[in-house]
């Protein structure tokens, strides 16, 4: 069998089949990746397995794995394999805060809940998470704070029926970040995520809890994050303190 036909491909993937051959690949790897039949933190099969499991060369398959890796959906580790990213690995835990000290300075980071409620979702964060208007969502607020100073007051809305079993108990006891925690707890790995930013003026009530003045000037970041499947999993709405950091973002 020649490698330009090998790869079997259902109706519900004809969309890809005319896209080269390590994208279908690629499309492959993403589908159990979703489907679960490798966890986060877990070792993917060789190279050599996976190309005789879709029966194309060994390239092909490296190809389709570097892009994954690329995007920091999987991890190669010399000597050991290739692993599903997790958010307990250093290099991606915090890949989504671009805030970054002046000085360069790493500070600690403190995360404290205020609440956490199921609520209807309000109109913008059901249509952000492709939800419908009666869908219930999940808000937590917090603030997080570096070298125990309030730096960030985040809004986080989850889809409920996704986060079952989520309580205001379980987040207060939660000690891990939370990307890692709903990876581990909630089989939720937030892949990617789109922003959009804006200058604001404190409110009385961010300027409280930030303890900063009212009018005080703050950073505004709208996050959309999604999972697999480009599906949207979060909408994390939040207020920046920029007086000793700034936004950095690297652009390809």
């Amino acid at each position: 069998m020649s490698e330009s036909n090998s790869v079997n491909v259902t109706n519900s993937e004809r969309g890809t089949a005319y896209s080269p051959l390590y994208q279908q690949i690629k499309a492959l790897l993403l589908k159990s990746l979703d489907q679960g039949e490798w966890k986060p933190g877990e070792a993917i099969p060789s190279e050599l397995d996976l190309a005789a499991r879709f029966q194309v060369s060994q390239g092909t398959v490296r190809k389709a794995i570097d892009e994954l890796a690329a995007e920091n959906l999987l991890i190669r580790r010399q000597g050991k394999g290739t692993f599903v990213s997790t958010h307990n690995e250093a290099k991606v835990r915090y890949r989504f805060l671009r805030l970054t000290p002046d000085d360069g300075h790493q500070p600690t980071t403190r995360s404290e809940i205020i609440g956490c409620y199921r609520v209807k979702a309000p109109a913008k964060i059901a249509a952000l998470l492709a939800l419908r208007p009666v869908d219930t969502v999940i808000n937590i607020q917090r603030v997080l704070s570096f070298d125990d100073k309030p730096t960030i007051l985040d809004n986080i809305w989850l889809p409920a029926q996704v986060f079952k079993g989520m309580t205001t108990e379980a987040v207060m006891q939660n000690r891990e970040p939370l990307y890692a925690w709903f990876e581990g707890q909630f089989g939720v790995s937030m892949l990617r995520a789109d922003e959009s930013i804006r200058a604001v003026a404190a409110t009385e009530e961010s300027a409280q809890r930030l303890q900063v003045s009212v009018g005080s000037p703050l950073l505004q970041v709208e996050r959309v994050a999604y999972t697999y499947g480009e599906r949207p999993m979060e909408v994390r709405q939040g207020l920046y303190i920029t007086s000793h950091f700034h936004y950095r973002n690297s652009l390809n």
